[in-house]
């Protein structure tokens, strides 16, 4: 059958420019670090699942999905494993994020990988691990980071923990350690020919992150209670208070230096420094700060801050944060598509990064993969058709990946 003509292959820019990674579809923070590895230049392609793993959101507003490639395969049709085993031969890397044993259920686990590539980096992204009594139980973020202790230190004494979004479990623990041992283990796999499994937790990196904070509990430095100590908002100059306008301005003037200019500019009285160093005088101190910062707007507050060491910053909002002059500055964030998004980071002064293209559509891919990667025709069927934009149903039967959020 005569191929239909196909986009150019998408441009590639970055440090992984060259590296192949396959994804397959998930939630959370495996496509996260999968957009992470795309953004610094490898060539990902995403595997969808036919009616698709999503969130109930466009496919074409997901932006965790951009600079990828994206075909759709039926793991549970007889071809499908095949399917991904051809890809997996031609990859560097390969994401899941299936509960443990799923993967090798469906023959596309990292024995079956390996077979095909030893030189394969298989990567997998849990919330629980691969092993363990809960590895095979379901979860979510908040679960993760309330096992290790994180939650417990976040939020005032005298109301519940407050559900920190996503952030730090899926994306902070999960993804950025799961890119972090993949990038390790591919330097290795260069070196010596040898794939090797990275088990990714989110409970591993979570608890990882605390690694200073344990260190302080160890040596008497931090207590083991939550707004009690200098950076769980116990210190009354590091911390948020509310303004006039119902908005809030943050404050972090740790250092003592940095403490004296913001007393100044805030325009605390004389026994201010005194109260600083003596925790016992710290209630009387933040009613202090706290009516002051009431009795200005937060705009008003930003400009007597501002050009100033006194390390206080407004509060944003989502939609504000990238008008801010600094970040606008910088091209912190960017538009792509019509889409405002973070941009790729960090930044590389030989190899720069980019937003290439808008997140991938389920499907819109699987030829020009097909010829680029020189895919076995007799496994290269039409494409997929799209999958309907039915919400993900967490509880349907495996292989529906493990929700490592």
């Amino acid at each position: 059958m005569p191929k239909a003509e196909t986009p150019p292959r998408t441009p590639t820019a970055g440090p992984l420019c060259g590296v192949r990674v396959v994804e397959l579809a998930g939630i959370g923070p495996g496509p996260f670090a999968a957009m992470l590895l795309a953004d610094l230049g490898a060539d990902v392609v995403r595997v969808d699942r036919p009616g698709g793993p999503g969130l109930g959101i466009d496919p074409a507003h997901d932006v965790t999905n951009r600079n990828k490639r994206s075909v759709v395969v039926d793991l549970k049709a007889p071809d499908g494993p095949a399917r991904v085993l051809d890809l997996a031969e031609r990859a560097d890397v390969l994401i899941e994020g299936y509960r443990p044993g799923v993967a090798e259920r469906l023959g596309v686990g990292p024995g079956s990988c390996h077979s095909r590539n030893p030189r394969l980096v298989y990567g997998r992204m849990t919330g629980w691990g691969q092993d363990g009594p809960l590895a095979p139980r379901a979860g979510h973020d908040i679960g993760y980071i309330a096992l290790t202790g994180a939650l417990g230190m976040i939020g005032a004494p005298d109301t519940p923990p407050p559900a920190p979004a996503n952030l730090l479990g899926d994306y902070a623990g999960g993804s950025l350690y799961l890119v972090v041992g993949i990038l390790a283990a591919l330097h290795h796999a260069r070196g010596t020919g040898t794939g090797q499994v990275v088990d990714a937790a989110v409970v591993d990196g979570t608890a990882h992150l605390s690694s200073m904070i344990h260190g302080m509990l160890a040596a008497g430095g931090w207590q083991d209670r939550r707004g009690a100590n200098l950076l769980d908002g116990g210190c009354p100059f590091y911390g948020t208070y509310e303004t006039a306008d119902g908005r809030y301005m943050a404050v972090g003037a740790l250092e003592p230096r940095f403490y004296a200019e913001f007393t100044r500019l805030l325009g605390i009285p004389d026994p201010a420094p005194a109260a600083r160093d003596d925790p016992a005088r710290w209630p009387g101190l933040r009613e202090a700060v706290a009516v002051r910062f009431r009795s200005r707007t937060r705009d008003e507050w930003t400009a007597v801050f501002a050009d100033s060491d006194a390390c206080t910053a407004p509060v944003l909002s989502l939609r504000e944060a990238p008008h801010h002059p600094h970040l606008a500055a910088r091209g912190t964030f960017t538009d792509h598509g019509g889409l405002t998004q973070p941009a790729p980071a960090p930044r590389f002064s030989a190899t720069p990064t980019s937003v290439r293209t808008g997140p991938a559509l389920p499907g819109a891919d699987t030829e020009a993969v097909a010829r680029d990667w020189d895919l076995p025709g007799d496994r290269d069927p039409s494409p997929a058709p799209l999958p309907d934009s039915a919400p993900h149903n967490p509880q349907r039967p495996d292989p529906a990946p493990h929700n490592p959020q």
